[in-house]
Order: structure tokens, then C-alpha cells, then sequence
């Protein structure tokens, strides 16, 4: 049997661009015959070590490079020693090509995030691309972190690697102003994660799905709203700084539309329009879903319309009321719920929540017509939004009572 010889040398060439950084090369030789490659990273010229192949210094980044040269070197010896194994013919280029997956390793989990980033570009919303965006982010620190890797290949996707980036997020402690995520935060990043392993499985870049087995556990989030009262103080309340009171009117008019931050931002004149009734109605579609929804103008909603009409920021836009960051609005309506005594967190999602229990299931509109209203295309998504309020609850069974009583009178009589 022939003795094979194999090494693998890092090298660094001086970047024509930039003087003071170089370009990281890896060289395989084997039998004596070499082929190099580029490893697509920048290095500091004056940190290479040129007779240990690697950096110097304590820096985060050295200590990430030489990390990642580390683990190029052990993918390079594994699959040396594998090719040896198999008794194939071995050339510095072959082990090249195997590194490069352009064998029969296929396509990588980077580059199905990246075609995922691509397509869904003009498709998704930028407030989904953000948080998909989040999640490849997650999964970089991952790979890094826990696979020593800056990538892998799809068919290496499984169980246990879902598992393990499960328990990664669960245990991330941000460095941030961020809180550690809670459950239902680790699983959306996973719901990502599956979706875009969907994709690979439609490409047909993947045979076997690893999320077959694997479950998404969300945990039931009771959703907040106000209460008849607490819409009554905010509404009741007037605000002598022009921006509260803006605040406190475009909450209102959520309240009584159901309609999002995003979706109230877009609205135009040509979005009022007459309905069915005779009466004024908004046609849109939700940004989020692109599902078309049609709102009656309840008379509270119309009147802010009315005191927005004129406004000079509102015409120069060409919507129907002025622009503002959804940032600076939740930020306003802190002070609003400080100066109305609410003592529960405001958000301007929970105008949307409390449009769809407050202000019309708590009134007896059908579940089945807030799920049209709020533009869901699942009655079970409307359940989840929509939970009936302690006081309907406490309304229904005094009337009920009434009745049983009025009941029992009755029968007293009637046996008299």
C-alpha cells in the first residue's frame, strides 16, 4: 500500500486594495502536488503569524479567525481521511472540490438562507424580512459558536441539530438592551428555520425533511386589552400638547376600526368609500396578510377622520392622517396611559385587541363577523385575539339570573 502525504498550510497575500490587510489562503498538498483556495476573509497583516498560520493577539476577532482556520483544517483532515478510507483517488483538488461541497455534499444552510433572503425580497414585508433576518443572525452566532463552522450542508440538518439550536436560543443571554427570549420567542425563530427547510425540500435540495418529528410548542399568551372604562378615560381625556393628543386620537380610531399600526399608516382618502348600508366604509388590505378588509365607520372612528381632513402634514402626504414612527407612538402612549391612570402597559396593538373584545364581541357582534373585520383568514385566529371580558361574563350570567328567577315567579304563580 502507497504511503499518502497530507498537510494543509495557511497563507496570507497582501490585498491590492488595502496595504495594511491580506487575503487568507489555504494550500493543500498532498503527494506534493498542492492546490490552493481562497478563504474569502480579511485579516490585519501585522497580526499574521506566517510560521504558525495564524493570528496574534487576545482580540475577539483573532481568536473567531483562528478558531474558524481551526475547524477549516479539521473539515480538510476528515476529509482526507475519509477519501482514504474509501481507498479513492486522492488529489489536492479533490479534497478541494469535496470542501467546496461541489462532490456530493449539495447545498449549504447558508446559501438556502441567502436564495430564502433573495426570493422573498419583493414578496415579504419589511417588518418579516427584519425578523427573518434576526433569526440568520442566530444561526450564524450558532454555527460559530456551538458547530465551529461559519456554515454546513443541508443533508447534515437534523433532529438533533433542531434540538440543539432550540437549546441555544432558550440559553442566549443578550449583551444588549434585549431580554433573553422567552418560549414563544425561541419559537418562532424555529418557525423560520422550518420554513425556509420547507423551501429547500420543495427545491428539492434537501430529501429528507429534519422537522418531520419535531413539534412547535407555543405557549397561550393571554392577550391584553381595556376595558370599556379604561377606552371611556382615554377618550374623554383632552391633551393640550398637540402630539399626545394625535396619539391618544389615532388609538381611538384603531380601537374602533381594528385596524393595525402599519395599516392605518397606508389609509388615503380613496380607502373611504360607500358601503353596502349607504354608510361610510374603509376597503384595504392588511400589510401583513395582503387579505382585503371591509370596516363599517363606526361614528366615533368617522369623527376623528372629520378632525384630521384639513390637517396640513396629513394633505401633504396624501393619507388620511399625519405620518409618525410607530417607535414614537408607543413611546407618546406611555404618557397618555400615565396621564389617564392606565395602569396596564399601552401599546397600539392592544387598540387592535380591544376592538375585537371590548368594543364588539363584549357587544354581541358574532365571532365569525370580527374574524371578517380584523381581516384573519382562520376563525381560530380571531379566538386567540378575542377573548370575551370578565364583565360580559359577569353581564350575561346576571341576566341569566334574572331570567331563572323571573322563571321561578312564574311557576309559583302558576301553581297557586
Amino acid at each position: 500500500m502507497t504511503t499518502q502525504t497530507f498537510s494543509v498550510h495557511f497563507l496570507v497575500r497582501q490585498d491590492k486594495r488595502d496595504k495594511m490587510k491580506g487575503l487568507l489562503y489555504a494550500r493543500i498538498t498532498v503527494n506534493g502536488q498542492r492546490a490552493e483556495f481562497s478563504l474569502k476573509s480579511k485579516v490585519e497583516l501585522a497580526l499574521w503569524n506566517a510560521d504558525r498560520g495564524k493570528l496574534k493577539g487576545r482580540k475577539n476577532e483573532v481568536f473567531e479567525t483562528n478558531q474558524y482556520l481551526d475547524n477549516v483544517k479539521g473539515q480538510l483532515m476528515g476529509i482526507y481521511r475519509e477519501l482514504v478510507l474509501k481507498k479513492e483517488f486522492l488529489t489536492p483538488d479533490i479534497i478541494k472540490s469535496h470542501f467546496y461541497g461541489e462532490q456530493d455534499e449539495g447545498y449549504t444552510l447558508m446559501r438556502l438562507v441567502e436564495f430564502h433572503r433573495e426570493s422573498q425580497a419583493s414578496i415579504l414585508t419589511w417588518g418579516t424580512l427584519k425578523n427573518y433576518h434576526t433569526t440568520e443572525k442566530y444561526l450564524a452566532k450558532f454555527l460559530l459558536e456551538k458547530k465551529k463552522t461559519k456554515d454546513l450542508y443541508l443533508h447534515q440538518l437534523n433532529y438533533r441539530f433542531i434540538t440543539e439550536f432550540e437549546a441555544y436560543l432558550r440559553a442566549y443571554q443578550p449583551v444588549d438592551h434585549h431580554k433573553p427570549l422567552a418560549n414563544n420567542g425561541v419559537m418562532k425563530h424555529l418557525e423560520r428555520l422550518r420554513k425556509m427547510v420547507n423551501l429547500a425540500v420543495k427545491l428539492e435540495w434537501l430529501d429528507k425533511n429534519p422537522f418531520e418529528k419535531y413539534r412547535l410548542s407555543f405557549k397561550k399568551v393571554e392577550r391584553t386589552c381595556l376595558i370599556q372604562e379604561e377606552v371611556d378615560t382615554i377618550e374623554k381625556k383632552t391633551f393640550s400638547i398637540e402630539r399626545l393628543q394625535y396619539v391618544k386620537d389615532l388609538f381611538v380610531f384603531a380601537c374602533y376600526t381594528g385596524l393595525a399600526y402599519i395599516d392605518i399608516c397606508k389609509l388615503t382618502p380613496n380607502h373611504v368609500t360607500r358601503g353596502i348600508d349607504g354608510g361610510d366604509w374603509i376597503y384595504t388590505k392588511r400589510e401583513k396578510t395582503d387579505v382585503p378588509v371591509h370596516i363599517p365607520l363606526l361614528p366615533k372612528a368617522r369623527a376623528i377622520l372629520d378632525a384630521y381632513k384639513d390637517n396640513p402634514r396629513a394633505l401633504h402626504s396624501g393619507k388620511l392622517f399625519p405620518p409618525i414612527s410607530n417607535q414614537k407612538l408607543n413611546s407618546y402612549l406611555k404618557e397618555v396611559a400615565d396621564l389617564c391612570g392606565i395602569t396596564k402597559k399601552l401599546t397600539f396593538h392592544i387598540a387592535r385587541h380591544t376592538f375585537a373584545t371590548t368594543i364588539t364581541l363584549s357587544n354581541g357582534v358574532p365571532i365569525e363577523t370580527v374574524s371578517k373585520l380584523l381581516g384573519h383568514t382562520m376563525l381560530s385566529t380571531t379566538q386567540i385575539y378575542a377573548h370575551v371580558v370578565e364583565n360580559k361574563v359577569s353581564e350575561d350570567m346576571h341576566q341569566l339570573q334574572v331570567k331563572l328567577s323571573e322563571k321561578k315567579n312564574t311557576d309559583k304563580k302558576a301553581s297557586i
